[in-house]
């Protein structure tokens, strides 16, 4: 039997870079300027579960980081139509899809023509200096 330090790691190399530059930043520290701590105490803990409960799945249908945890380069998340899915939806997801993450009611999707791309939240809190 492996001991838990010693088991090989369920996630694909991209989803494990997501949850340790995720786990990087505080989650009573905010990112980005306009952004309330109980606001990203909430995405940090879905993002947190997005990764292990749908990462692989997200990284096996194409999905990339700045879709899921994108925010605008220069103004973070008060720029919502550079933010990614999970960002902007606060909350945990319950499903993933080709095109899209369920929230129950509602969805977020990835193929909407003209939606620009921003970077992931991690390097942004980079870029500004703080996590």
């Amino acid at each position: 039997m492996l001991l838990p330090e010693l088991a090989p790691d369920p996630l694909p190399p991209e989803a494990a870079e997501w949850r340790k530059a995720l786990g990087a930043l505080r989650p009573t520290s905010p990112p980005c300027r306009y952004l309330g701590t109980t606001a990203w105490a909430n995405i940090h803990e879905a993002c947190t579960d997005f990764i292990e409960r749908f990462g692989a799945e997200a990284v096996r249908l194409g999905w990339t980081a700045p879709q899921i945890f994108g925010v605008h380069p220069e103004h973070g998340t008060l720029r919502v139509d550079w933010c990614g899915v999970m960002i902007t939806g606060g909350q945990k997801a319950i499903g993933i899809e080709p095109n899209r993450i369920l929230f129950g009611n509602v969805s977020g999707y990835r193929n909407t023509p003209g939606v620009p791309v921003g970077l992931p939240i991690w390097e942004f809190a980079t870029r500004r200096g703080g996590k």
